[in-house]
């Protein structure tokens, strides 16, 4: 019982130091990433004849939230844009909300226009078949990949575009504000956000050396010919997680990337309440594993212990108990750290004992889904698990 116990207690303080470690990087690195909202981008751009920049908006029965998304980029001040509106084989009203939105805007001199595809080749996603198509079209140099609930402040864009050219980048992404209706989406975008930013670590993107890439579906911001030279979505077409995939291959190709904060700039609310957001991670968790069961069930068991061991050995003897409560007080510095970004109160780490379960539930849900469905259902198609590995390639 007493060798048990002393492994229990060494493997409880081996998690202490990973937390102190993760959250020392945090603690001295986030606050030196870029915030967009500073002066310095507020700066005017440099004249240009002709659109900088060309917005790409994928949707496919987004009826709810695509008016306002191009709405918002109607109304983009600081910088000449093309929108580019892809109505991906909607069977809702999301098609004529596109149309009557670009009529209006090129009644105003705005360059909008709306492409409707009514079929989806063999052998593709839908988004990444969307994103490839319009980005066929686009004359800007600069291209941006978005969604369609995505909503844009004014100068956010004029922000972007100077934080891209000020650091010279290939490839820039801005964290989007997440919207929150709920204390469920509060508390599970909470760890989401505070688990994903710390697990990827976003501040070693713009290091060459370092393997740390990003992608971000609501604000992929890429220099046309670096998604060109790279082959684009042409390559990636069956790519659950697109944006991680451009990313991990703009920076495989020795492109520079960036990446910034600018709360308010960019916002989305993503998901209707805890099990919505459960029902996103059902459809990506598994997709970040590359659909490979033998590394996504020793990740899961490693998620696990990281999250919910510390909970449990608050209930064991003290020789447990202070390296658990070392791991959760940096836990909780995190959540303090992060509430910067996530808008979510730090009061909401109390919640931390039921989201770091349900987070688990969620990740190993998505396997067994996927495992026992033969694949995934999105957005109306079925897309079978055997091409879905077989087109997977890296994204770290």
């Amino acid at each position: 019982m007493h060798t048990v116990l002393l492994a229990l207690a060494i493997l409880t303080w081996l998690l202490a130091l990973a937390w102190i470690f993760a959250g020392s990087q945090a603690l001295f690195c986030l606050p030196r990433m870029p915030d967009l909202r500073g002066p310095r981008y507020a700066a005017p751009l440099p004249v240009a004849s002709g659109p900088q920049l060309a917005v790409i908006v994928p949707a496919r029965n987004e009826e709810d939230d695509v008016e306002e998304c191009l709405q918002s980029l109607l109304a983009i001040e600081g910088i000449e844009i093309e929108i580019l509106a892809v109505d991906d084989r909607s069977t809702d009203a999301t098609g004529g909300i596109m149309d009557r939105v670009a009529a209006r805007g090129r009644a105003s001199g705005k360059r909008i226009s709306v492409m409707h595809i009514a079929e989806l080749p063999d052998g593709w996603m839908g988004k990444t078949h969307a994103l490839a198509l319009a980005a066929r079209q686009a004359t800007a140099r600069w291209l941006l990949f978005t969604d369609a609930d995505i909503i844009f402040a004014p100068d956010s864009l004029h922000r972007a575009m100077n934080f891209a050219l000020s650091e010279n980048a290939d490839h820039a992404v801005l964290f989007p504000t997440l919207l929150h209706r709920t204390a469920g989406e509060k508390m599970m975008n909470a760890i989401y956000q505070v688990t994903g930013l710390t697990a990827s670590r976003a501040w070693k993107v713009a290091d060459p050396k370092s393997r740390a890439t990003i992608g971000v579906g609501a604000f992929n911001l890429v220099r046309a010919e670096a998604y060109r030279a790279v082959g684009g979505f042409e390559n990636l077409r069956l790519e659950v997680l697109e944006d991680l995939r451009l990313g991990y291959e703009l920076k495989k190709a020795g492109f520079r990337q960036r990446v910034a904060f600018g709360p308010g700039l960019v916002s989305v609310h993503w998901a209707e309440g805890a099990g919505g957001l459960m029902r996103n991670i059902t459809k990506n968790a598994f997709a970040v594993f590359r659909f490979r069961v033998r590394i996504a069930f020793p990740a899961l068991m490693t998620t696990s212990l990281f999250l919910l061991w510390p909970l449990l050995a608050l209930f064991g003897p003290w020789s447990l108990r202070i390296p658990a409560l070392v791991c959760c007080g940096m836990i909780a510095m995190l959540y303090r750290l992060y509430e910067r970004w996530t808008a979510v109160p730090v009061r909401y780490m109390l919640t931390y004992p039921l989201a770091a379960p349900m987070l688990v539930y969620a990740v190993f849900r998505s396997i067994i889904v996927t495992l026992v469905q033969g694949g995934i259902r999105w957005r109306g198609t079925f897309y079978d698990l055997s091409e879905l590995r077989r087109r997977s390639g890296p994204i770290r």
